[in-house]
């Protein structure tokens, strides 16, 4: 319950503190004395999104402060809980905004964001303006308000909506890439058939160049190889032996002069036997079959003209005939990702519809209950002769489901039922809100509810009972309303009038609570205008019941 509310330099007002009690309030006064800048300010500090330009001219900030008291169970708990602040049986909402635009709140002397406050605001406070009747005119918006008042839950059925479109998306995705993979399957296939056969190994490209190399040189210096390999094979050695086997026979008689010329020859032998040797193995390697050579540059020459028909290296031929290979894999082993894909588009579409199925029965229920509560609240309105009725058909399929929901009425017996817009008049709507709001929001505890000239486009008993059913609506309750209605004025439990004066050259708006007699002369002023008859004193006192 709103307790109180103190607003300090907000537009036309200056200071002013208000007190509110339980049951029906009720705010009255002339056109344009302020009324809707109290509704300014308290939409201000609940955070809601309103004027931007709020602070006094002349002042440096405006500043708004609410005083709630909250039950034990009061929903707002569960909002403080979440933003970590300490709940108490008082809830204080301060905010100000500076002259340059800058907004700061306080929720219990925490710092908090707007969101914190308007989280707070849907629990608190119901706000049903002037033009709120739009939202019923507005067919778009007939689904929501049946599902409040449902309290359905549609958190299931928009996952399985979001399952459907993401199992959907993978299909077409898989689906998009195989047929770009199949527009090249036949170039895939030959070039990883050519890769296969040639075969080619990391490295190998420069084996053949080097064995190519030794190939195209063997030819031209093996001649002179061959001819060094005959001198040495023909005489050198047998004529060293012979030395040293002359020299060997006499050297006990030189006195150790030929030691050192006979180690000398025996090495020269080594070293002989060691060089023919090395040419001997040279010979060998050298004396190759052409046909080799014509098979290692047939087999070089195709590892490069492949590397450059697939634009890489040779070395990298063999990854590059994997990533091939793997892509016609994907090919061959997509159709059975299609057939799973498939089944889980099927498998999310059949859950969607069995979710949205039962939502539509959820509705279909909801609103023969909204039909009936509709029906209990309009004959109190003088409306008992109207019929309201939920209409559900079938829409296209989305996150909230297959149903449009429509409101219609009928307002005449015998009269076909239409669409709001079509078929009430102003008085009418006005009505079928209130109804509707109550409806929908009469069973919350704890909730403030304003009505901000809720009975517009009424008079005389149907202004009655539309005060007699706000009056009803705030038994137990806090109900705030703005009035131009003498009707609905007079059953208020607690009267203000809002009144505009001019001090020192500047306009300023306050509000004054009204004594019995001072509500008699303002009931008197709403009947009668602006000057008051003693058959207008006594009409008012007639609604007032004194």
């Amino acid at each position: 319950m709103l307790r109180s509310l103190e607003i300090r330099d907000v537009l036309i007002i200056d200071r002013l503190a208000l007190d509110f009690l339980p049951g029906l309030n009720v705010l009255t006064g002339e056109t344009g004395a302020g009324k809707s800048i109290l509704l300014d300010a308290l939409g201000f500090v609940l955070g809601w999104r309103g004027r931007a330009d709020l602070v006094r001219q002349g002042a440096a900030q405006g500043e708004v402060t609410a005083v709630f008291d909250l039950s034990p169970d009061h929903a707002a708990r569960g909002v403080l809980a979440a933003a970590g602040i300490e709940a108490d049986d008082d809830l204080i909402l301060r905010r100000v905004n500076s002259a340059d635009g800058r907004k700061t709140a306080w929720v219990n002397d925490r710092r908090v964001s707007g969101e914190v406050l308007r989280d707070l605001s849907d629990v608190l406070v119901e706000l049903h303006g002037q033009h709120d009747d739009r939202g019923l005119l507005n067919p778009r918006g007939h689904r929501l308000l049946l599902d409040a008042f449902a309290g359905l839950d549609l958190s299931g059925l928009r996952a399985a909506w979001t399952a459907r479109r993401v199992a959907e998306s993978a299909l077409a995705e898989a689906e998009a890439r195989l047929t770009a993979i199949r527009s090249e399957e036949e170039w895939l296939r030959h070039a990883v058939g050519e890769l296969d056969k040639l075969d080619p190994k990391a490295g190998e490209e420069a084996k053949l160049d080097v064995e190519r190399r030794l190939m195209q040189g063997a030819a031209r210096i093996r001649e002179d190889i061959a001819r060094a390999h005959s001198v040495l094979a023909q005489g050198a050695e047998p004529s060293l032996q012979d030395a040293t086997r002359w020299l060997g026979g006499v050297s006990d008689k030189a006195d150790g002069r030929l030691e050192a010329p006979l180690a000398a020859l025996e090495r020269a032998m080594v070293e002989l036997q060691e060089a023919q040797s090395g040419v001997e193995d040279c010979l060998a390697a050298l004396d190759f079959n052409p046909a080799t050579l014509e098979a290692c540059e047939e087999r070089l020459f195709a590892i490069r003209a492949m590397a450059r028909k697939h634009g890489v290296l040779p070395d990298d031929l063999g990854p590059h005939a994997d990533k091939l290979r793997l892509r016609l894999e994907t090919l061959d082993s997509g159709e059975r990702g299609l057939i799973k894909l498939r089944q889980a588009v099927k498998d999310a579409g059949a859950d969607y519809a069995a979710r949205a199925a039962a939502m539509t029965a959820a509705r279909v229920a909801a609103g023969v209950r909204l039909d009936a509560a509709m029906a209990a609240e309009l004959a109190p309105l003088k409306m008992e002769r109207a019929v309201f009725r939920s209409v559900i058909t079938e829409a296209a399929p989305g996150p909230d489901g297959v149903d449009e929901v429509t409101f219609t009425v009928a307002t005449n017996p015998g009269a076909p039922a239409g669409p709001l817009n079509k078929i009430a008049s102003g008085g009418e709507l006005s009505r079928f809100l209130l109804a509707l709001k109550v409806c929908l929001t009469g069973g919350t505890p704890g909730l403030t509810m304003i009505f901000d000239e809720i009975d517009r486009g009424v008079g005389g008993a149907t202004a009655d009972a539309v005060g007699r059913r706000l009056a009803a609506l705030a038994s137990g309750a806090q109900v705030l309303v703005v009035t131009h209605s003498p009707q609905v004025a007079a059953l208020g439990g607690h009267h203000w009038r809002v009144e505009k004066r001019v001090v020192e050259g500047m306009t300023l708006s306050t509000v004054v609570a009204l004594s019995d007699v001072e509500r008699v002369e303002e009931i008197a002023r709403m009947l009668a205008g602006d000057v008051i008859s003693d058959a207008a004193r006594a009409a008012a006192r007639a609604l007032l019941g004194s």
